[in-house]
């Protein structure tokens, strides 16, 4: 299986475009069988100190809060997959794995389950989505609450960019660090955000958001 997954796609509808460099996978299927790599837990890297690099990757990985938070989304997703999948396949390969990527070390676990025969593409997408990682638990009023207190709509953000082959299998990702440009509007934005948790600090929440959002600043030269 994958262990390491990062995106980099650029999708153009119209006059609609997306660039992406996201860190997770939503979805691979390859045969029959399928998996999902949610990531909740993010430090920051520290490139220019070794050391302090280290100890953030250090901190991370027995961060109590984060494996909380990656675990709530674990489940979520064992649970997702055991819809489309034979009883008894569905298995966390991967739990807490820490992984480092140019800005960020992130905690990513691993899901995998055999499909049913009977299981299409529209069944899984319908069992599985929206994203876990996206959302939290439980899903459904999760759902409602963003409707209701997020001031605007995500549109593909959160949503997923991916292929599908002629055997029909298929590899998706979770759009996030992503910029998303209106060509007509001459509009560019970009969403970040970060999962909370009766443990979460408000203050380390945001943090988080800046991390996340970092490259993008560098994009755009930090104005």
């Amino acid at each position: 299986m994958d262990r390491y997954f990062q995106s980099w796609c650029f999708y153009k509808l119209n006059d609609k475009y997306v660039l992406c460099a996201s860190p997770e996978r939503y979805l691979k299927k390859m045969g029959s069988i399928i998996i999902s790599q949610p990531v909740k837990g993010t430090f920051p890297r520290d490139i220019a100190n070794k050391h302090q690099d280290e100890i953030n990757k250090h901190n991370l990985k027995f961060s109590e809060k984060d494996k909380r938070e990656n675990v709530i989304v674990v489940d979520l997703v064992r649970n997702d997959l055991s819809k489309v999948c034979e009883a008894g396949t569905v298995a966390v390969e991967e739990l807490y794995g820490i992984y480092s990527f140019p800005n960020v070390h992130q905690m990513i676990s691993t899901v995998s389950g055999k499909l049913k025969p009977q299981a299409g593409f529209s069944n899984i997408i319908e069992a599985t989505f929206p994203m876990g990682s996206m959302t939290g638990a439980p899903k459904k009023r999760v759902m409602e609450l963003l409707e209701k207190y997020e001031y605007s709509k995500r549109g593909i953000y959160s949503g997923t960019i991916g292929y599908i082959s002629p055997e029909k299998d298929f590899d998706f990702n979770v759009v996030i660090r992503s910029i998303v440009y209106n060509e007509d509007t001459g509009y560019i934005s970009y969403h970040t955000g970060a999962g909370i948790t009766a443990g979460s600090d408000a203050y380390m929440e945001y943090e988080e958001c800046l991390v996340k959002a970092a490259a993008v600043f560098k994009v755009f030269g930090n104005r």
